[in-house]
């Protein structure tokens, strides 16, 4: 019988215990109750509520997350980590780049992108080295997907991948001051009208100069 490796004093290392499943499972129910809370109320929304509808006691939320910069750090982390899944699916099952494009941006409003707007001004680490590397990813994703779509001429040349995140992140968001419960019958919509705008031939000219994400990082 093998026995276990031992370090140089003889003793068996430690290991880190594993979180339980339904500790991990509470801390998913945590940060999915927060996104969806920070679209309809504002990244302001009492913690207290977001337990509540995250079903788990204020104990618990505090146990994984001490304070609201601790808990807007996993949201927005969440939030661009699985909306950039969304935009790497759709290249590998889309065949036309258009489609892909269209797949991604209804994706993108699934996941709630729209929540990261109001959350980015608010008390956090926006330059945290894991939100910079899950925010680069997520911009070059996008960025293949406008490059490809353009390449197939199936999308206008007169913009830039600024102009589809701002349209994404504008149109995703409620009217502020509203809780609007009914905001996904309306945002799909509106982005598909969007999208339209988007696809080639362009039927307008348009105004100033395409957003890029230079002007982006820019303007934050």
């Amino acid at each position: 019988m093998k026995t276990a490796a031992r370090t140089a004093a003889g003793t068996v290392p430690r290991r880190t215990p594993r979180p339980r499943a339904d500790a991990l499972r509470n801390r998913e129910r945590i940060v999915a109750a927060a996104r969806e809370m920070f679209v309809e109320f504002g990244p302001d929304v009492p913690l207290d509520e977001v337990a509540r509808r995250a079903g788990v006691g204020n104990a618990t939320l505090y146990r994984n997350f001490p304070d609201r910069a601790a808990l807007t750090h996993e949201v927005v982390l969440s939030v661009t980590s699985r909306t950039t899944d969304r935009a790497e699916e759709a290249v590998a099952e889309e065949a036309d780049p258009f489609a892909a494009l269209c797949r991604f941006v209804h994706a993108a409003a699934d996941e709630r992108i729209g929540a990261l707007c109001p959350m980015l001004s608010g008390g956090f680490d926006k330059d945290h080295p894991e939100l910079l590397a899950e925010r680069r990813r997520l911009e070059e994703a996008v960025e293949g997907l406008v490059a490809r779509a353009m390449s197939a001429g199936r999308l206008r040349t007169d913009i830039a991948v600024g102009d589809v995140l701002v349209g994404l992140s504008q149109l995703t968001r409620p009217l502020p001051g509203i809780a609007c419960l009914d905001i996904d019958r309306f945002t799909h919509r509106h982005l598909q009208l969007f999208l339209d705008g988007l696809e080639a031939p362009a039927r307008s000219e348009l105004p100033g100069t395409a957003a890029t994400l230079e002007d982006l990082r820019h303007r934050s």
